[in-house]
């Protein structure tokens, strides 16, 4: 019999054909955002689960999970939408999906500085409402990207393929990471033991670091205060890192120029401030919404099943 694998979205073709192929799916045609309720009851006849991390698997919904349950092979590179402790204590195998998605959400990112930098969000606004009357040397200005500094917090597969991105803008590299990474992979950039001693030497600041207790409101008033006036601000990792409150203050007092946002807290229920502000550019949560991303995303997760179900170590396990 194959392993019955509960899948709690609707996920892309090619990835789907590869399940019916070689598993019994519970699929999700519908894209229904289940509940942890939901997910236990139907689980009940499953052998691993393949989520995504809209799904929250806290320590309560792990305990109560059946027992044939061995894996969460989640469609994401993050998963602090897992009780790591709670699955590691209750045996289950977690994994997730690196490296596929690093260039989409690099380019996302690109993006993100260049729609904050240039206004865009106010400028589409206007060609759409037939408000663009004609054309004066002040109108619509922003501010460069080229040759300006880019700080990155977290310099791992993301940050680094963003750092690559913006060399070609001509743009000088500063980051801050748990650990200094090798020279060859820094590629000139400045290494700075703390986000603190990072944050004076950021014209453009974009967070790439992982949702963790320690990330937590990383951003924070006291952090913003020590950016340049006029900076950057932009974020496609995950939105527990910003403390949303004083990145609007920062916004709304033009100390920070502009903010590009792809992730929030509470999502999709942001702080709805975010929306009455000309100076931040929104996305929602699309870092690696390419076809050939989502393609590989999901590979990657058969991937682990396949290796957890002929008796293999996963090659992405976290747990």
């Amino acid at each position: 019999m194959k392993p019955v694998i509960l899948v709690t979205r609707k996920l892309p073709e090619a990835v789907e054909d590869r399940l019916r192929r070689d598993y019994q799916p519970i699929l999700n045609p519908t894209d229904t955002l289940y509940s942890s309720a939901d997910i236990i009851n139907m689980a009940a006849e499953a052998d691993a689960i393949l989520p995504c991390h809209t799904e929250k698997f806290s320590a309560e919904v792990i305990e109560r999970l059946p027992a044939r349950i061995k894996a969460i092979a989640n469609f994401s590179v993050g998963y602090d939408h897992v009780d790591v402790e709670a699955a590691k204590k209750r045996g289950l195998i977690v994994t997730n999906t690196p490296d596929v998605l690093s260039d989409a959400t690099a380019e996302l990112t690109m993006m993100l500085m260049l729609g904050a930098a240039r206004r865009a969000s106010e400028g589409e606004k206007l060609v759409r409402t037939r408000e663009w009357k004609d054309w004066s040397p002040s109108f619509m200005v922003g501010i460069q990207v080229t040759g300006k500094r880019l700080g990155i917090v977290g310099f791992g597969r993301v940050g680094q393929v963003v750092a690559q991105r913006a060399r070609a803008f001509d743009m000088t590299i500063h980051y801050h990471n748990r650990r200094r990474v090798d020279p060859q992979l820094e590629g000139g950039a400045t290494y700075h033991e703390s986000v603190e001693a990072l944050m004076p030497h950021c014209d453009f600041l974009a967070l790439h670091c992982v949702a963790s207790p320690e990330t937590a409101g990383l951003l924070n008033k006291e952090r913003i205060a020590m950016l340049p006036d006029g900076a950057v601000v932009v974020n496609a990792s995950r939105g527990t890192v910003i403390d949303d409150e004083a990145l609007i203050e920062a916004l709304k007092s033009g100390k920070l120029y502009a903010a590009g946002l792809d992730v929030f807290n509470n999502e999709p229920d942001i702080n709805p401030a975010y929306r009455e502000l000309d100076n931040v550019f929104l996305m929602p949560h699309i870092g690696s919404a390419t076809r050939e991303t989502r393609d590989a995303m999901g590979f990657r997760a058969l991937d682990n099943l396949d290796a957890i179900f002929s008796g293999r170590e996963p090659g992405d396990r976290v747990a």
